[in-house]
């Protein structure tokens, strides 16, 4: 398990992490998203091991991780822009990674290199953005680790890469109760993936919330009228988070159950009706428009 206990990152005047406290369990698939500059990267980097807080801590299974090697070594970090030497290949990374982690598998990093379509012998600095993140994939996936965490890493693979990483993750974390922590601005992935989404701004967690129960939360509802009802408001009573209208059509978000406000829309008598569960995206742009971020002035 994860603990993270009150803990506080700053660069200079900045406050990059501000009192976080958030436990995750083990065999998770955590969904990291928050608005640009709200202290997603710079919390990876704090459970990585690589940033300490200037006040309080992580434990990782009940021990402190900062400057733990033995903790370290049961985490890795795969970051927007993962670092490789002029002179880097998979194979001899590979090499040194076979002393630095003691949970090193050369059973799985020979099938991750036939998984992954790139040349093991091939200098990393000369390949694309998304085949760099292939090779830092197969490298982290060959230390075994308990806890693996990922910056972006879905930006620039291709479709197909995209969709096999998501059934390798799958894979490890139901056969060996992997932790994986994915930053992304990519909802739609991360819907399809994650078991719970953590939102985060201005270096505050605002919700962590498993997915299903997220997606029963808000409904958008399309209203039609052929006359519209003589009434000031017509959603009065309904826990409405925003409306867009045009004419006799109303676009309505709501959040609550269809139980709960369908009686009061019905009473209305509409020409037409429907509801639908909103996408991750969509949920993300009412809570971060809940928090204060000028959703409105952006779209």
């Amino acid at each position: 398990m994860i603990e993270i206990k009150h803990l506080t990152k700053r660069f200079e005047k900045v406050t990059a992490v501000n009192d976080m406290s958030l436990e995750i369990k083990n065999g998770s698939v955590i969904g990291l998203v928050g608005s640009n500059g709200s202290g997603k990267s710079t919390l990876l980097r704090m459970l990585a091991g690589v940033y300490e807080g200037e006040e309080g801590e992580i434990l990782l299974d009940g021990v402190k991780l900062f400057d733990n090697p033995a903790a370290k070594g049961l985490c890795y970090f795969v970051p927007d822009f993962p670092f490789f030497y002029s002179n880097s290949t998979v194979e001899n990374t590979a090499m040194l990674y076979r002393e630095l982690y003691p949970n090193w598998s050369e059973a799985q990093y020979e099938r991750y290199c036939k998984t992954f379509p790139i040349d093991r012998n091939a200098l990393i600095i000369n390949m694309s953005k998304g085949m760099q993140r292939q090779a830092a994939l197969i490298l982290a996936l060959s230390t075994c680790p308990r806890y693996l965490f990922l910056d972006e890493i879905f930006d620039g693979l291709d479709p197909v890469v995209r969709h096999m990483l998501k059934r390798i993750l799958i894979d490890h974390v139901s056969r060996e109760e992997l932790t994986v922590i994915i930053a992304s601005h990519n909802l739609r992935e991360l819907e399809d993936l994650c078991d719970r989404i953590c939102l985060m701004h201005r270096g505050n967690v605002i919700m962590e919330r498993d997915i299903d129960s997220l997606r029963t939360e808000f409904r958008k509802v399309q209203v039609a009228f052929t006359e519209l009802p003589n009434v000031p408001n017509p959603f009065e009573g309904i826990n409405v988070v925003n409306v867009w209208r045009n004419g006799n059509v109303f676009n309505v978000t709501i959040r609550g159950t269809e139980d709960e406000f369908m009686p009061r829309i019905n009473a209305l008598q509409p020409a037409y009706v429907s509801a639908m569960p909103l996408t991750l995206e969509e949920i993300f742009i009412c809570e971060m428009g809940a928090a204060g971020y000028d959703t409105n002035s952006i779209l």
